[in-house]
């Protein structure tokens, strides 16, 4: 399968599988977050160091591979092989000007390892960085709402759904939730080689817990959280087809909202495709929309 084919599957696995700490603290218990460029560095830098957490277990358990990361050029650039959807940066433009030689490192960094050029772009990012993308021939590939929950001004609410029990992932449960991300992702083709090698890593990748929800006693839908600092990153939530519209979610999503607090989070996070169930399941449990970001691609010859 061609670099390209591979990322066209890949990318599509997407908001994000681990979840990192944000960058700041708040010490005002009552001042309100906004959805700023300082929420966006937050986020972004989030996601990056997940990244980071997750190239770290893939080069513990398979070395091989060559998975490695970099702080370069103002963005956090992450290599788990070509056809990974970890492959890519985050942050890029966010910590000021971008210019012509900053893409020329990251490009680099990709192109030297066979992999194709993905940048994961906040909306909020340097004003240099959008003229230089459409010279270089990038196209827009990919759009998340990037949506976030104050954890200070808005706690959770507790509340149970009839017949639905979430319960965090023991060794034992490990398979169990393979499969279940197995068949709620099924609908995307290509991607069931993909996701037991993803999971894998999961599985020893710092900081990162994986729940299952049952459904009177029988699994159903699988999603994550990572938590470190006071930000907790929500990922990965999938139902399987039989169970959905059965309340699996929302029960995913209040139960790690209670753990996101309970651990001292001030802030929760979660990426969604644009429009989606998944994210209006996030706008009614108290999240909104901070702002939608772009992955940009670079088209090269290969392709």
């Amino acid at each position: 399968m061609s670099i390209c084919r591979r990322e066209e599957t890949a990318i599509r696995l997407k908001y994000s599988i681990f979840g990192v700490p944000g960058t700041s603290e708040r010490h005002n218990t009552k001042a309100m977050i906004f959805a700023d460029i300082e929420l966006s560095r937050r986020v972004e830098s989030a996601e990056g160091r997940a990244g980071v957490a997750y190239t770290e277990a893939r080069a513990k358990l398979q070395p091989e591979v060559g998975a490695l990361w970099r702080d370069m050029a103002g963005a956090i650039a992450l290599f788990d092989g070509p056809a990974s959807p970890v492959t890519q940066t985050f942050g890029l433009g966010l910590r000021g000007p971008v210019s012509g030689d900053d893409l020329d490192q990251l490009e680099r960094f990709f192109v030297e390892r066979g992999a194709p050029v993905n940048h994961e772009i906040s909306p909020m990012a340097d004003e240099s960085l959008w003229p230089l993308l459409t010279r270089r021939g990038y196209t827009p590939i990919e759009f998340t709402s990037l949506l976030y929950r104050d954890l200070m001004a808005k706690p959770p609410e507790m509340y149970a759904i009839p017949g639905i029990e979430v319960r965090p992932v023991r060794e034992q449960d490990k398979e169990t939730f393979v499969r279940i991300n197995l068949e709620g992702w099924s609908h995307i083709p290509g991607l069931a080689d993909l996701l037991g090698d993803l999971m894998r890593v999961m599985s020893i990748t710092a900081g990162l817990r994986g729940l299952i929800a049952y459904l009177d006693g029988e699994p159903v839908a699988a999603g994550a959280i990572n938590i470190q600092n006071s930000t907790a990153l929500f990922a990965g939530a999938c139902t399987i087809p039989g169970a959905r519209g059965r309340g699996a979610q929302r029960a995913l999503l209040a139960e790690r909202l209670r753990v996101a607090k309970e651990s001292g989070c001030e802030i929760a996070v979660m990426g969604a495709q644009s429009g989606s169930g998944s994210q209006r399941n996030a706008e009614r449990a108290g999240f909104q929309i901070a702002y939608t970001r772009t992955k940009w691609q670079l088209n090269l010859p290969s392709c």
